[in-house]
């Protein structure tokens, strides 16, 4: 029997937040060995599995992007594709592509409290396709996988569906051969995608119709940031980067706050440059008024009001009602309208899953999420030596992102201080349990019972402000909720060997 090779850092997910955190592992805590286990045969995650039309951020691309390495781009709403090189880049650029194991798949993760150690049952598969299994120990592990399933869309159940003669596509699984052009097109949905790809499909499409039940909150951004170009005229590329990205993250707060604050006036803002952009005050009230306040849900940012100008164009419509039945030649409404199509796109929302599908236990036993705390966001109740990557829902996914990495590196190197082999977070008080994603959008509610829970204070709350989280992650006290267990108190054999050197 041989020995499993043991690392110090396993990382999973070699997308944005994955290159993330092998970068600040590399400059934070030199000499430990890394790995990043990627199911997938490419990086990118979301921004390589993700091939629709029109694809792109919804966050400015200078907080979205990494802090440490500045985005060159025009575009501060950047398309996908853009995205994706940027993060190929970032891993080349700093030696993050050599850690990353491709194929690689975690399917059973299990601590053991004697030797202070995960022990991670892996599978991999070779070009070939033949799958094999194996085992590796590490002694921290980190999840950077995200929270959408990739294998799985949200698919409701569509009366009549089976009847319709035209196609039906699944943003998530975009096949590379749909020719749209010239074609009657219905987009069901009203969230990120849908106000993505309508405009995208509008351009070669013979008309394209989003098919809603609800409005959601729309905000019309600039695609290009002026000021930012500005600054980058005058200003050396890292110190342009921090500044733009300081102010943007400064406005995205004040918005926020704004907007939860003074719901009734956001409201006013929002419909007033929805109405500005139509130029039609009444579908602004049928089609982009919703019911609740804004950032009760995400809000959807739309470049340039790029759908809004598709709309004025002729090219799109949007329409408000519920599904009666598909037909052969398109979706009755339950008003009567038929919306006649050749392709029908379902937009109709993610499906979440925790740690990417990995089920983790201690000693065996498996260790419900749902019944677990979440600390500073990151760490998990009951999980000894492991964190979760979990970006922020009303701002940039990598701003909560990499400050998780620079925790996971504070504690790492905490435990290095004091001689610790494993550290826990634990309460010092009973917490009142609340779900981990406070936005009532219906992807989120669909899942969040199977989430480790926040708590009602202190580094137990996940807190939407990243001004407030980065003075506690970066300077808050570890040794109060983080119990360790001295190296001297575990039976540890001598590692196989170690890999993937960051040092």
């Amino acid at each position: 029997m041989t020995t499993p090779e043991h690392l110090d850092v396993v990382i999973v997910g070699a997308g944005l937040s994955g290159v993330g955190a092998a970068y600040r592992l590399r400059t934070e805590c030199p000499g430990k060995s890394v790995a990043i286990l990627e199911a997938r045969d490419v990086m990118g995650g979301t921004w390589d599995l993700f091939r629709y039309p029109g694809i792109r951020s919804d966050s400015d691309m200078f907080t979205l992007g990494y802090p440490f390495r500045p985005w060159r781009e025009a575009q501060s709403i950047a398309d996908g594709t853009s995205i994706l090189r940027y993060v190929r880049n970032t891993a080349e650029e700093f030696g993050i592509d050599r850690l990353i194991r491709y194929r690689t798949k975690v399917v059973a993760a299990d601590f053991s409290t004697e030797t202070a150690r995960w022990t991670l049952t892996v599978s991999r598969r070779d070009e070939a396709g033949v799958v094999t299994e194996s085992t590796l120990t590490c002694d921290f592990f980190y999840s950077c996988t995200g929270y959408y399933n990739y294998e799985q869309g949200h698919d409701p159940v569509f009366p009549g569906i089976e009847s319709f003669r035209g196609e039906v596509v699944r943003p998530q699984f975009w096949p590379e051969d749909l020719d749209y052009a010239g074609k009657r097109v219905v987009v069901i949905g009203s969230g990120a995608t849908a106000v993505t790809l309508v405009p995208s499909m509008a351009e070669t499409a013979a008309h394209v119709t989003m098919l809603q039940r609800s409005p959601t909150w729309i905000g019309v951004v600039p695609g290009r940031d002026k000021l930012a170009d500005k600054v980058r005229e005058l200003l050396p590329a890292n110190a342009a980067h921090r500044l733009i990205r300081t102010k943007n993250i400064l406005f995205g707060v004040a918005f926020y706050q704004f907007c939860r604050r003074w719901p009734k006036v956001a409201r006013k803002v929002l419909t007033g440059l929805s109405a500005k952009a139509l130029n039609d005050e009444n579908a602004v009230r049928e089609h982009f008024t919703p019911t609740y306040d804004p950032w009760d849900q995400r809000l959807c940012a739309i470049p340039d009001a790029d759908l809004f100008k598709a709309v004025n164009a002729g090219r799109a419509s949007v329409v408000t009602d519920h599904i009666d039945t598909f037909t052969p030649d398109g979706v009755r409404l339950e008003s009567g309208r038929v919306l006649e199509a050749d392709v029908v796109v379902t937009a109709t929302g993610l499906q979440l899953l925790v740690l990417g599908g990995i089920r983790p236990s201690v000693d065996g036993r498996r260790v419900e999420l749902s019944d677990q705390f979440i600390w500073r966001g990151a760490m998990i109740t009951g999980l000894p030596n492991f964190a979760v990557c979990v970006g922020y829902t009303n701002a940039s996914w990598t701003l909560r992102a990499d400050l998780t990495s620079r925790l996971v590196c504070r504690v790492v190197n905490h435990m290095d201080r004091h001689g610790y082999a494993s550290v826990v977070a634990t309460p010092d008080r009973e917490l009142t349990r609340r779900p981990l994603l406070d936005l009532a959008s219906g992807y989120i509610q669909r899942a969040i019972d199977t989430f480790p829970r926040q708590g009602d204070r202190g580094p137990w709350r996940v807190r939407q402000n990243y001004v407030l989280d980065a003075v506690s992650t970066l300077r808050g006290n570890l040794s109060r909720h983080l119990v360790g267990t001295s190296r001297a108190a575990v039976r540890r054999s001598a590692p196989a060997g170690q890999v993937g050197q960051v040092g």
